[in-house]
């Protein structure tokens, strides 16, 4: 709130207006003393917050949203974490898709990479395709194979184009939260999973959303665990000159 900084979220909407839940400040989006709200975008599953005077690049009326699966057919959870770390290095992180299975134990096994950038010269050669074995409950597995991309510099994408859940996707973003020149850096991760599935029982599975998402959430908050540790030791190594930028 610009009168004392509390958090919105915990306000109400009322008339339109979103309602400071410490003084009953009624903000309705206009400029006022001094104050003026940032342009957001809601695509439905994050939103986006637009900082024309940090973010270095010519600002856009909306967000570059990758293609998602249609809502009426998919369940969405988001998981945030916050690393000592660059953009760079969460982006470096998820592009190395050597690392799941042994980084991973929990989650996947029989990983191989079927395809790396450059490696055919046709249209859709950009990215890594991978064939792997997600774990769903002690030696059950599911074999997918995975692609992953990069549509803009601190945004990954993981899309399923074969096998169990395929159209699904995992975007993950990185965004900086502390300017680069002061002290150590410090990186948002911002992950939305969106899932789908053209078996019957997913049907079922989207009614029970709000038992699911938890579970998806939990899920991600395990991998970026590891992976945090992972793009903060990697920062170190850049800081202390012992890896190349």
């Amino acid at each position: 709130c610009p009168h004392l900084g509390a958090p919105l979220r915990g306000g109400s909407v009322r008339c339109g207006s979103l309602v400071c839940h410490w003084h009953g400040l009624a903000l309705d989006g206009s400029p006022f003393a001094g104050w003026e709200p940032y342009p957001v975008h809601d695509d439905g599953v994050l939103v986006w917050v637009r900082l024309d005077a940090v973010g270095g690049e010519e600002p856009l009326d909306r967000p570059v949203v990758p293609e998602r699966p249609a809502p009426e057919g998919s369940v969405a959870a988001v998981h945030t974490a916050v690393g000592t770390c660059e953009p760079q290095d969460v982006v470096a992180n998820r592009l190395d898709p050597w690392h799941g299975a042994w980084f991973h134990p929990y989650s996947f096994t029989d990983l191989s990479v079927v395809r790396a950038p450059g490696d055919t010269a046709g249209p859709g050669d950009d990215g890594f395709a991978v064939d792997v074995s997600f774990k769903v409950w002690g030696r059950a597995v599911v074999p997918v194979r995975a692609v992953f991309t990069a549509p803009g510099p601190r945004t990954v994408v993981m899309r399923i184009t074969d096998g169990e859940g395929a159209g699904s996707v995992v975007e993950t973003h990185a965004t900086p939260v502390t300017p680069a020149l002061r002290g150590a850096p410090r990186t948002a991760v911002v992950e939305a999973v969106v899932a789908t599935s053209d078996r019957r029982g997913f049907a079922l599975a989207r009614s029970s959303a709000p038992l699911l998402r938890p579970l998806m959430r939990a899920a991600a908050r395990r991998l970026w665990r590891d992976d945090l540790a992972y793009a903060e030791r990697r920062w170190r190594l850049r800081r202390d000159g012992r890896f190349p930028g």
